[in-house]
Formats: structure tokens, C-alpha cells, sequence
């Protein structure tokens, strides 16, 4: 059972950390596909800007770091509501482990509000019918890969977190 534990283990480490590389490279991707001031065309008081490929990047972005976080705390939530973890538990432990949490899903959420607007922001508006009050926006530089890096900070400290509750082998407890 223990080595079915440490698979476990390891298979979400594996999947989370692919997912997190995945959304970063999307954000990525996504900062360079984004449209430019170039790609903005004004008629008077109306304007328009043409839909841009950063879109589809940012909502695989988003998928991607939604998946992988959601892994990463129901792997926190198994680790730390496992019987024997509670009584081999240090006191310690679940103060930290309680700060990275809510650090991670602080950073998730951040993350999530910034590659969702971003990406909003990346769909086509049209002449009249701009991002907001009929008015054209554009993603600054920097949102998409700031978000990514977010993302990356929220998943490592799931990450972390799954670690330090992970159940203890024979040996580490001996």
C-alpha cells in the first residue's frame, strides 16, 4: 500500500509540473501571438481590433493551470486526511502546510483573473462593439507571461505542500 501511496505521489507530481510547463509555455506563446497597436483601426470615435491567436493560447492556458491545481490540492487534501498521517503528524506541519494552501489558491486566483482577462481581451472587436464601453483595449506587455509566472508560483507551493504531507515510509518513521 505504501508504494501505491509513492506512485501516487510521484504520478502527480509528474502531471502537475507538465501542466504548470504547459500553461507557462501557453502564457508564453500567447504574449507573442497577442495583437498590437499596429493591428488597431479607428474610424472616428469607433474602432476595431482583429481577433488574435493569443486567444485560443489563453484558454489552454487556463484549462491547463485549472486541471493541474485542482490535482495538486485533491493530492494535499489525500495526504492530509490520510489516518496515519494524523497520527504520525508534527504540529508544525499543518500550520504550514494550512499558509502554503491559501498561498497557493491566492496565486490561482490572481493568475486566473489575469490569463482570463487577457484572453477576453484577445477576441475580435469589432467597430462599435469594442472590449468595454465600445472601446478597443489591448494586453499590455508583460500580462500573459506575469500570469504564467503566477501560475507557476500557485502550483510549485501545491506542489510543496503535498510534500511536506505526504505519509512517511517504515523507514523515515523508524
Amino acid at each position: 500500500m505504501e508504494k501505491q501511496h509513492q506512485y501516487s505521489l510521484v504520478l502527480t507530481f509528474i502531471t502537475v509540473i507538465s501542466l504548470g510547463l504547459a500553461t507557462f509555455v501557453s502564457c508564453f506563446i500567447a504574449e507573442s501571438k497577442k495583437a498590437q497597436i499596429k493591428d488597431l483601426k479607428v474610424d472616428g470615435k469607433l474602432c476595431y481590433l482583429p481577433g488574435s491567436h493569443a486567444y485560443k493560447y489563453g484558454v489552454v492556458a487556463l484549462v491547463c493551470l485549472g486541471i493541474a491545481h485542482v490535482i495538486g490540492n485533491l493530492q494535499v487534501c489525500g495526504n492530509f486526511c490520510s489516518r496515519e498521517k494524523r497520527r504520525n503528524n508534527k504540529a508544525k506541519t499543518p500550520a504550514v502546510v494550512t499558509i502554503l494552501v491559501i498561498f497557493s489558491w491566492m496565486c490561482f486566483g490572481l493568475a486566473a483573473i489575469l490569463i482570463t482577462t487577457a484572453t477576453s481581451m484577445s477576441r475580435r472587436q469589432a467597430y462599435g462593439q469594442g472590449w468595454l464601453d465600445q472601446e478597443c483595449y489591448l494586453v499590455k506587455e508583460g500580462v500573459f507571461i506575469g500570469s504564467g509566472g503566477l501560475a507557476l508560483v500557485s502550483l510549485g507551493s501545491t506542489l510543496v505542500a503535498a510534500f511536506l504531507t505526504r505519509r512517511k515510509s517504515y523507514v523515515e518513521q523508524g
